[in-house]
């Protein structure tokens, strides 16, 4: 590889070197951190990678909320979603290499690109981490509840254990995996994760057709009130949000994959996208609508409670969820720590050593442990963060950047697409979390911290 293709913009200095060969230093700096340390990335693990970052926990709440959805809205919603965030995602993985020459590693680099380099960082650094860190978070809580309900499924003779011992469990698997260094290095944890993913979605939909439709089952909205229907149906949108979020972290996974200006990365990357996206399909459309199917409006805010029998199988899909959950947490802590230590190293000077990583990597896993034993409750967490941060990264952020970088023609087919992405992004980002903050509310009154 040329020095021109290993030059990656310097995500950390305002203004650009003036020689294209980096000093010895920020080269030795590059091979260190997380993201830009190995190219040698295939296809395949662009699929794994993108499963395990789209196809959340949140696929067991859809049924829930196709309930505050209605059919109709829901199906198109969920339809939507599917293929905006497609959209969006193409976009991400063509503007990776737009520049020649250059590779966007990171989503604040291309921010940088696009809107300036001081204001590029402010715009998407907040948002990146508040998707990032939301996610690691709620996948704590998420890992320790399903811990939980495999432990109450298995034994329901047993002493109840707090919710807070089972995420310091769940936490503790973290503690040994965050020191895998980069991305190629959790492969095996990613695919472990993609799997299981599709093995609880399954179990999700074949319990419920065998359960068959309830009696009497109900599909009008359940809440009494007006308000109340217009509020579930704000918060199920931050939910459905929340669902295809796995844009925070597709430069990064494309910066993994090696590239030459005859095959470009863009080429295995997309193929690993379009495969991860139809295991997605897959994964959410059969869960969405065979359980609200099934159960109507009395569908459970996870699918799995709904289910209660038999006891073996819901424990197994609970500790699948755990599993996927572990390589979740992992993808989206990567670039989190990619930026800590960039920070470390470049701002303050540390010396890129081992002692750092340690340190730094066991002190994040216990700042999200802590916040999840304080605030475990979880959909209100999800619509909230789902609109306020998801819905601009995942929905509008890559358009705004396209019509920035490329300058499709005014009135143009892609001109006009990528403003409606625009418009349907800012609805969600504006609407969601007004649901979501009052489920939170509600859920708040009755809460007593650390029970």
């Amino acid at each position: 590889m040329g020095s021109l293709e290993i030059e990656a913009t310097n995500g950390h200095t305002t203004a650009p070197h003036k020689n294209t060969e980096k000093s010895e230093r920020e080269k030795k700096i590059d091979d260190w951190l997380p993201i830009t340390s190995k190219r040698n990335g295939k296809w395949w693990y662009s699929a794994f990678h993108n499963v395990t970052a789209m196809v959340g926990a949140g696929v067991l709440g859809l049924p829930y909320a196709m309930s505050e959805l209605g059919w109709g809205p829901g199906v198109t919603i969920l339809i939507l979603s599917w293929i905006i965030t497609l959209y969006t995602l193409w976009q991400m993985v063509e503007m990776h290499e737009m520049v020649p020459g250059k590779r966007f590693d990171r989503y604040h680099e291309l921010g940088q690109y696009a809107f300036g380099e001081k204001l590029g960082l402010y715009i998407v650094v907040p948002q990146q981490l508040v998707v990032e860190i939301g996610v690691n978070i709620v996948y704590m809580v998420t890992g320790g509840t399903s811990l939980q309900k495999f432990h109450d499924t298995v034994c329901s003779d047993c002493k109840k254990i707090k919710l807070t011992y089972f995420i310091m469990i769940f936490a503790s698997v973290h503690f040994v995996l965050s020191h895998l260094p980069d991305f190629n290095s959790i492969t095996g944890v990613s695919l472990a994760a993609a799997v299981m993913s599709l093995s609880y979605s399954t179990i999700a939909w074949a319990a419920s057709i065998e359960k068959g439709v309830q009696e009497n089952v109900q599909y009008g909205y359940k809440a009494q009130s007006t308000s109340g229907t217009v509020f579930n149906f704000f918060n199920a949108l931050g939910t459905v949000a929340f669902a295809y979020a796995g844009h925070n972290v597709v430069l990064e996974i494309q910066a993994t994959i090696p590239s030459t200006p005859e095959k470009p990365s863009k080429v295995p990357m997309w193929r690993g996208v379009v495969i991860a996206y139809i295991v997605v399909a897959v994964c959410y459309f059969p869960v969405a609508l065979i359980g609200y199917w099934m159960f109507g409006n009395e569908v459970d805010s996870d699918i799995l409670i709904s289910l209660e029998k038999p006891a073996w199988l819901i424990a197994m899909a609970n500790l699948f969820v755990v599993i996927h959950v572990i390589g979740s947490y992992q993808i989206y802590a990567m670039p989190v720590f990619d930026m800590i230590e960039t920070v470390m190293v470049k701002k303050l000077n540390f010396e890129p050593s081992t002692m750092l990583r340690f340190v730094v990597r066991n002190v994040y896993v216990a700042f999200t442990m802590f916040i999840a034993i304080t605030f475990p409750f979880f959909d209100g967490l999800l619509g909230f963060f789902g609109g306020f941060a998801f819905a601009p990264t995942t929905y509008f952020l890559p358009c705004i950047m396209w019509l920035v970088i490329h300058k499709p023609r005014r009135f143009s087919l892609s001109w006009f697409i990528n403003w409606i992405c625009i418009i349907l992004g800012l609805c969600l980002m504006i609407l969601s979390p007004i649901g979501g903050l009052r489920t939170i509310i509600i859920k708040a009154k009755t809460y007593k911290f650390y029970s």
